[in-house]
């Protein structure tokens, strides 16, 4: 049944007797079996040299196809199962999902619906039957990945304040290059909106002709329209993710532009924008993402209190401006910020906690001019400038948020834990990288997951294992953006800190047997398609649950390397933790090549 399936599928392309790599190519997918083309390639060229022609016979097809497809680690599991090592019947197949998949429940249902998805011969599914052909594209089939099945969809109680959840930030998201003289593009927020990110930053500055531009202000990098960010931003805010997005504005404009400002969010994106209360009512705690589903909310600095807004509706308020008392220093991403005014604090002594230190330097005062009608617009996110924790717990309003640089939330995090989990189990909280970081580099935003932080903005546009963590992370979920925080970090009489976790949770043990690999990008350094790969198991999460460990080296093999090692893990706090499985390519005793990465929570694991 087999011979007579396969060849019934390539023999018209072999009528003419031999084929090129195009057709070779064009019937993998016929086959539909991806491959990866430098491999491909050159087991082909490899055939060719040996027949010295540039084409391939029917015979030389099937061995190619089998050295790319029938992988061996497949053929064994196969024969594992199949008694006659040709076949599976479906009571076979259930068993090897009991057994292997660890699918407890599965049935004749589970068995038969596999089959009727993956079998290639009609022949084998009316005999409720799997060949090794049916096997192998099973095996490599989506319902076969390491990321559960059941985290791709919105599986959340999506009906807590907004507080309660991590939400897909990004830092300076109109820059795709450096901080200092790259290019401010609209691609920016399309990319990052297609991505999932929820909370976008918008730098705006007073532009000619009364029409207000985004770029990082004293820089040299280019400026693009606010109304052309807000269309891009209307286009893509709900491409991904259903769920509420927060623009975060970084007002520098005169009253004038900020009511442009105020114009173009109500006029371009109409009834998305959020621009009054849920019934008017001022809130006791902020709504839900569910609450709040295809709206686009305003973060920006706010005139008095969200009664007197509320109040205020319906009035005309064009040319009413209000004023804010803030530090001469000072702007919605205050410290750090400006690498050209870096905020110098005196080392604390070891014992001095965020409430003993002593008093800072009163510092200057100035005032602020906010239109009332872009003040307006500001409902569930008003910019509160963090003074203290205690202060906060004392004056702060729930629908009011804070920004703190890097440097400063790191400090606080380390010193005050259980304080900075009380603070954001009650308050949206926002970590943007610090002013120096001018060639768009990332901090790790573990540290900040771990204490509860919110929007944890990163450079979207910067590859490298911060925003590997922040895409991992962020593909639970749904990949909409929003993840519920563990209940420890939403109690707001949580004992949790991330530097003294006994007893707090509950450990899981991970146990990760590496088998294979196959079609890794072949080395910089290979003529052909080689490399000597090995992997490292990365954990993130709380400090006691940071942990990396590493396979031996394959040499010479990037088309279908074999480890068949077994690692270990115990992950104190499962909640937080994500797995990072890193491959590269031994280059020297100096230093690896970075081949591919994938990362994921502990929690989305699938067994099997």
């Amino acid at each position: 049944l087999l011979c007579t399936w396969f060849l019934s599928i390539i023999q018209n392309e072999f009528r003419s007797g031999k084929i090129n790599l195009d057709i070779t190519m064009k019937l993998f997918d016929k086959l539909q079996i991806r491959y990866d083309y430098v491999h491909l390639k050159h087991v082909f060229k490899k055939t060719t040299e040996k027949r010295k022609a540039p084409t391939i016979n029917i015979e030389d097809f099937r061995a190619i196809y089998r050295t790319l497809v029938h992988r061996p680690e497949f053929h064994e599991l196969f024969c594992t199962y199949a008694p006659n090592q040709k076949v599976l019947a479906e009571t076979e197949l259930i068993t090897f999902l009991k057994k292997e998949q660890f699918e407890t429940e599965a049935n004749e249902t589970t068995a038969l619906e596999i089959i009727s998805k993956y079998e290639p011969i009609e022949e084998m599914k009316k005999r409720r039957e799997m060949s090794f052909e049916g096997f192998v594209r099973y095996l490599n089939s989506e319902d076969c990945l390491i990321f559960r099945k059941d985290h791709k969809i919105v599986y959340q109680d999506m009906t807590r304040p907004l507080c309660e959840y991590f939400i897909s930030s990004s830092h300076n998201t109109y820059l795709i290059s450096d901080q200092l003289i790259g290019p401010s593009h609209l691609w920016g927020y399309a990319s990052a909106l297609l991505k999932g990110c929820r909370c976008l930053e918008i730098d705006c500055w007073d532009g000619s002709n009364n029409d207000p531009v985004v770029y990082h202000g004293h820089t040299l990098t280019s400026k693009i329209s606010f109304s052309s960010v807000i269309q891009v931003i209307d286009k893509y805010a709900f491409a991904a993710s259903e769920y509420p997005v927060v623009l975060s504005l970084e007002n520098h404009c005169s009253p004038k532009q900020q009511e442009v400002m105020a114009d173009y969010l109500e006029n371009i994106l109409g009834n998305k924008l959020l621009s009054s209360a849920i019934n008017d009512e001022v809130p006791t705690e902020l709504p839900s993402p569910e609450a709040l589903k295809f709206k686009i909310l305003i973060k920006n600095k706010k005139v008095g209190t969200l009664e007197e807004t509320i109040l205020r509706k319906g009035e005309d308020s064009h040319g009413e401006t209000g004023e804010i008392l803030e530090e001469a220093e000072d702007d919605e991403e205050g410290d750090e910020k400006n690498p050209a005014s870096p905020l110098i604090e005196l080392p604390k002594r070891k014992c001095e906690s965020e409430s003993t230190a002593p008093p800072r330097k009163k510092p200057k005062m100035k005032k602020i001019k906010v239109a009332i009608e872009l003040s307006d617009l500001v409902i569930y996110t008003k910019s509160q400038k963090f003074e203290s924790f205690e202060q906060s717990r004392e004056s702060q309003k729930c629908y009011e948020n804070n920004s703190i640089g890097e440097t400063r939330a790191r400090k606080l995090a380390k010193q005050s834990a259980q304080q900075f989990i009380a603070h954001t189990a009650r308050f949206i909280t926002r970590i943007y990288p610090k002013g120096t970081r001018t060639n768009s580099s990332n901090y790790n935003p573990q540290e900040f997951w771990n204490v509860g932080c919110q929007m944890v903005a990163l450079n979207f546009q910067t590859p490298g294992v911060p925003m590997e963590l922040q895409n991992g992370k962020f593909l639970d979920n749904g990949g909409c953006g929003y993840i519920l925080k563990p209940e420890f970090l939403r109690n707001l009489n949580s004992t949790f800190s991330p530097y003294k976790v006994a007893g707090e949770t509950t450990p899981v043990a991970l146990s990760i047997r590496l088998i294979s690999g196959h079609q890794l990008p072949p080395s910089n350094l290979s003529k052909g398609n080689k490399a000597d790969p090995l992997v490292h198991i990365e954990i993130y999460g709380v400090p006691e649950d940071q942990m990396k460990k590493q396979s031996s080296v394959v040499k010479g093999n990037a088309l279908s390397p074999r480890w068949n090692e077994t690692f270990t893990f115990t992950v104190q706090v499962p909640e937080l933790a994500l797995i990072r499985f890193n491959v590269e390519d031994q280059v020297s005793i100096a230093g690896n090549e970075f081949l591919g990465q994938y990362t994921l929570p502990v929690r989305s694991l699938s067994k099997g």
